[in-house]
């Protein structure tokens, strides 16, 4: 990662808020996850950071992806758009899912032609596929645990184990090919034994499905592998090998097996300098008011339940402070407990890393703010 004094002269020549994407991080954490998980196939979650520049280095390395939208769909595809027709095919085919289980009609007619992979989870959805896009091929998402993951998402997607054989019947009654079964843990899970039960809810459903005759191939195990934002996160070694022997015990080897790293794979690649634009005093406590805020890079504060660490670049007696952004909204309020020097002038900066996830993909331009400038290093 670059050093903090070479941030600052970044900071310099390019202004704040600056955010620094290294791409070195985002190689290294995509290796890593195909070292440790050598059976599953990777697909980038391309709503974790949807940046061009992310996205060309990791189709460099070889990844998969894991699209919501035609947007993002066409974000991956810009790589492969003058490939030779039978190459294209095949790289959407075997490179690219739409995880997201409710897609809009029009969306659906205008992947039609790739015949994709697509999610679903309901009777309503397998009739929107067979009216629109009846080319595709389909993974039924399962609605699994997420105990302890920071994001919970069964409460909004996923059918019930015990109506899972049932929909795809139904899909194989309107003339669909179902390939697979999906699930996801929740985001930023550090309850390992999520993907345990997941994984043998999983199993259950494939043998059941096998059994009437339904050739499932395919296993997607999701996201949610956690980033190390503080110590009590898991180590990502550890919960890989309670992954690995799951998925060999329970999954016989002709099941290609597939998951959705998004954060786990952009988060630690991007840290952010901000200047502190004003300084008050307020109830006791200080508060620096930066050029950044919950509208614009910390929106993972609101929509991610993250909480930002923030370092000064200097030391100084510490103190607990507030950190709020340069909006007129009260709710624009980073942190009211960092703990920084209390004696900060207007113009020092802070730093914050791990922000390369649910960040800058979900900033707005509120108020006129334009957000932090990208800086990409080590391309």
């Amino acid at each position: 990662m670059v050093a903090p004094r070479n941030l600052l002269e970044l900071a310099r020549q390019h202004g704040t808020p600056l955010l620094v994407i290294d791409h070195n991080v985002l190689r290294a954490n995509y290796r890593r996850f195909k070292e440790h998980l050598p059976r599953i196939q990777a697909y980038y979650a391309v709503k974790a950071n949807s940046d061009a520049e992310v996205i060309k280095t990791l189709f460099d390395e070889g990844a998969s992806f894991d699209v919501a939208s035609y947007n993002e769909f066409m974000l991956v595809y810009e790589h492969i758009k003058r490939l030779d027709p039978p190459t294209k095919d095949h790289y959407i085919w075997d490179k690219i899912i739409f995880a997201n289980t409710i897609k809009d009609r029009d969306t659906l007619r205008k992947i039609r032609r790739y015949k994709p992979l697509v999610t679903y989870d309901n009777e309503d959805e397998i009739r929107k596929i067979k009216d629109c896009c009846d080319t595709a091929g389909l993974v039924l998402r399962l609605k699994v645990p997420d105990i302890g993951s920071i994001v919970e998402l069964s409460s909004k997607f996923g059918a019930d184990p015990a109506d899972a054989c049932g929909l795809v019947a139904r899909a194989f009654d309107h003339d669909l090919v179902v390939e697979g079964l999906s699930f996801h843990v929740g985001s930023q899970c550090t309850n390992t034994g999520n993907y345990v039960e997941a994984i043998e809810i999983a199993s259950h459903v494939l043998a059941d499905c096998r059994k009437k005759g339904y050739a499932l191939k395919i296993i997607d195990i999701g996201g949610g592998f956690p980033v190390p934002y503080n110590a009590d996160v898991p180590r990502f070694e550890k919960m890989a090998q309670v992954i690995n022997a799951e998925c060999e015990r329970l999954f016989p080897s002709d099941v290609d097996i597939i998951a959705e790293p998004g954060r786990f794979i952009a988060a630690t690649s991007a840290m952010l300098v901000s200047e502190i634009i004003g300084r008050a005093r307020r109830d006791g406590k200080t508060f620096y008011y930066i050029n950044d805020g919950v509208y614009h890079t910390f929106s993972g504060v609101v929509f991610d339940h993250w909480v930002p660490d923030f370092q000064a670049f200097r030391d100084g007696p510490s103190q607990v402070c507030a950190v709020v952004g340069p909006t007129c909204d009260s709710f624009d309020k980073i942190t009211l407990s960092a703990q920084l020097p209390g004696d900060l002038d207007i113009g020092e900066c802070l730093l914050t890393e791990n922000i390369g996830a649910y960040s800058i993909a979900s900033s707005t331009h509120f108020n006129g703010f334009e957000g932090a400038h990208i800086l990409h290093v080590n391309q």
